[in-house]
């Protein structure tokens, strides 16, 4: 199984880690060669989203990563990488991906003094330990979107046919049970 990891910015190694520990194979995409070969998921890390969504255009590499996704490419995508794909963002004009139908609350939980961690139980998998790093959550869902977890009321964790959105960081807790779900995603094993 062959994953692409988004690497323009962010915590993108941390999720490399992960799925090699699964027996995945990973690769990085910078550029648009990088997109050449197969690809069986996507991650979109955690980082700053603006960054982020900026550097996929200036680098080309935002409409092939768009198209794949729309055609139905698994993607796991966390934090940032989860307003990246969010088909609104509260409070502004604009939106990146928007692929997912959600909206979600920028710096939710307010900077970096905000953030925190729990364990929280999570459809499908189980108890999960959360990190949040000046994280987003989920202010509300559209038709077809399966919510997976809440903290304290507030939405974390949902699914909307291939694509996986997290307000946390599974990358950074030692637990590899989320990335173990996502790679049963992209295999079919959990399938849309």
């Amino acid at each position: 199984m062959r994953i692409g990891v988004l690497a323009v910015q962010g915590a993108f190694a941390e999720h490399e880690q992960m799925l090699r520990a699964l027996g995945a194979e990973c690769f990085e995409i910078r550029q648009q060669a990088d997109l050449s070969g197969p690809m069986d998921g996507l991650v979109l890390p955690g980082g700053e989203s603006t960054v982020m969504g900026k550097l996929l255009r200036e680098l080309g590499l935002f409409q092939p990563l768009w198209e794949k996704i729309e055609s139905g490419l698994p993607v796991l995508a966390t934090c940032a990488g989860l307003i990246l794909l969010a088909e609104k963002i509260s409070g502004e004009e604009g939106r990146h991906f928007g692929t997912l139908p959600v909206t979600v609350k920028r710096n939710a939980y307010g900077r970096q003094l905000g953030s925190f961690y729990t364990v929280a139980e999570m459809k499908q998998i189980g108890k999960v330990p959360m990190h949040f790093i000046r994280a987003p959550y989920v202010e509300t869902v559209g038709s077809g979107v399966e919510v997976l977890a809440e903290v304290d009321g507030r939405i974390v964790a949902v699914r909307y046919q291939n694509q996986l959105g997290l307000s946390f960081h599974p990358e950074v807790s030692g637990d590899t049970s989320v990335h173990r779900y996502f790679l049963g995603m992209c295999t079919g094993v959990f399938g849309q």
